[in-house]
């Protein structure tokens, strides 16, 4: 398998920066950048919490880069919401979007400005939506997502592994031959090398579409 070449670290401070200059949901003058062995520190404040989840991933974008480290504020304007009603604001954005994320499926807690997601559903993208939901909302600062997924009955974890590793080979035949993929009660755990952090994300991304998975164990590690 190639090889991944490694970039100094100012070298990906300067890319990390760029590329957050160039994201035009980020308003990059309040966030600045550190990167050593390949993990960047972003840290400073934006306006939303949104903003700060496209900043960190921006910078994971930047090849080279492994992973991106939180210390970014989320800092709001004069007309900041009390916890009570950004709780009550959260669970009618859940009783408009019943189709994807099921009706009383999902209960709220918010102290801080930080929403706590908790409850269970069927399918990871019903989580991710719950999150996405939340994440939007103004004043958030933060969202804690503890919804768990219920497993699918009737679902082996021999079918599952084999329509995970068809969809790998699907979508990036390229790499998918260097994933591996095990499985037990629902509990996913993906080895091997990729060359980027993109394909690490593809391959996790992949594993969480099958039935029956509850939980994914992403180990597949860079190649270098």
């Amino acid at each position: 398998m190639t090889q991944i070449q490694h970039r100094p670290d100012h070298h990906l401070k300067t890319a990390v920066t760029d590329e957050l200059a160039w994201t035009p949901s980020v308003n990059a003058e309040g966030i600045g950048v550190t990167v050593a062995g390949g993990v960047a520190t972003l840290a400073g404040h934006v306006g939303t919490y949104p903003e700060k989840e496209e900043a960190l991933h921006a910078a994971t974008r930047v090849h080279g880069v492994t992973t991106s480290v939180d210390r970014i504020v989320v800092r709001h304007g004069h007309d900041v919401p009390e916890d009570a009603d950004l709780a009550r604001e959260a669970m009618i954005v859940f009783d408009r979007h019943t189709v994807v994320v099921p009706k009383d499926s999902v209960h709220v807690d918010v102290r801080d400005r930080v929403v706590t997601l908790r409850g269970s559903v069927d399918w990871h993208h019903q989580r991710e939506a719950a999150r996405r939901a939340v994440a939007a909302l103004p004043g958030v600062s933060g969202v804690r997502n503890l919804i768990t997924l219920r497993p699918s009955p009737g679902v082996t974890a021999a079918e599952a592994k084999t329509r995970i590793i068809a969809a790998l080979a699907r979508h990036a035949p390229g790499f998918a031959q260097h994933v591996e993929v095990g499985i037990d009660d629902g509990q996913v755990t993906l080895t091997g090398q990729v060359l980027t952090p993109a394909e690490r994300r593809s391959a996790e991304q992949t594993a969480w579409f099958a039935p029956g998975v509850t939980a994914v164990d992403n180990q597949v590690k860079l190649s270098g």
